[in-house]
């Protein structure tokens, strides 16, 4: 018997509409990518899909006058940016990585191309980053030229669906209150044809954060639009408290706050 496909939005917090349409794309995305059998182990169905042709995305993507200015680069911890992780290292970027779920009290891994034990290949996936990088706090991380997301989906009007668990958008929003991302550092992510959706097919909220570049082993679809980006917010509103029970760094902030509040009842 098969083994169900984890639920990455069973704790997610926002409205029931919006989350139920998110789900049912998600689901169409990843039957497709099973039917058309380019989904790698382990399969579609609740992940960031490993996709045919991740390593030629990533080539394509490494071409981009944004990744050769890049010197530092967040990355998502997903199997489908591998490749893109590992020529990030073999240009000598420094990769920031997430701990899976930012389930730590140092919640990334900071992979310093100079200072690696193992070839970058192995140092960019997640057991290699367990050995060789170091684990730090949202704090100890330097500005980021270059954000990787990972997606189930990517819509041409820059518009992201990821797992369903938002941690990517938590992510991004921690950083950029930290002075960490600016509203014109670069999002991109890698994905295969049958992930890409038509402009308005992705529904979106207030902190989902859009793409500048979407890249297939085949093209760049440039999203940019004019100006900088909307300057994404952690809503509280739309947190679950299990969701913010499970991630070491929110409920920290949250104590924090709650500590501020009550200070200023008195």
């Amino acid at each position: 018997m098969p083994r169900s496909a984890p639920r990455h939005d069973r704790d997610a917090g926002g409205p029931a509409g919006l989350l139920a349409s998110k789900a049912a794309l998600r689901q169409e995305v990843w039957t497709a990518m099973r039917a058309a059998r380019v989904a790698r182990f382990p399969g579609a169905a609740g992940r960031i899909p490993n996709f045919t042709g991740a390593e030629a995305a990533a080539e394509r993507l490494r071409g981009l006058p944004a990744w050769q200015a890049a010197r530092t680069v967040k990355s998502n911890p997903d199997s489908a940016q591998w490749p893109v992780r590992q020529r990030a290292l073999e240009d000598g970027k420094t990769v920031y990585m997430a701990v899976p779920r930012l389930a730590e009290p140092e919640p990334f891994f900071a992979l310093d191309p100079a200072h690696l034990s193992e070839p970058p290949r192995k140092a960019a996936s997640i057991s290699g980053a367990t050995r060789s990088a170091r684990r730090v706090t949202l704090a100890e991380l330097a500005p980021v030229d270059l954000v990787v997301m990972g997606c189930v989906a990517a819509g041409e009007d820059g518009a992201r669906l990821g797992k369903g668990g938002g941690f990517a958008d938590l992510e991004f929003a921690l950083a950029t209150a930290a002075g960490l991302i600016g509203p014109r550092t670069i999002c991109v992510t890698t994905v295969h044809e049958l992930q890409v959706c038509a402009a308005g097919a992705i529904p979106t909220a207030g902190h989902d954060v859009p793409l500048d570049f979407i890249v297939t082993p085949d093209r760049v679809i440039d999203c940019r639009r004019d100006g900088p980006r909307p300057v994404p917010r952690l809503d509280w509103d739309d947190l679950t408290e299990e969701k913010i029970a499970a991630i070491p760094l929110l409920a920290a902030k949250q104590r924090r706050a709650q500590g501020r509040d009550a200070q200023n009842s008195v």
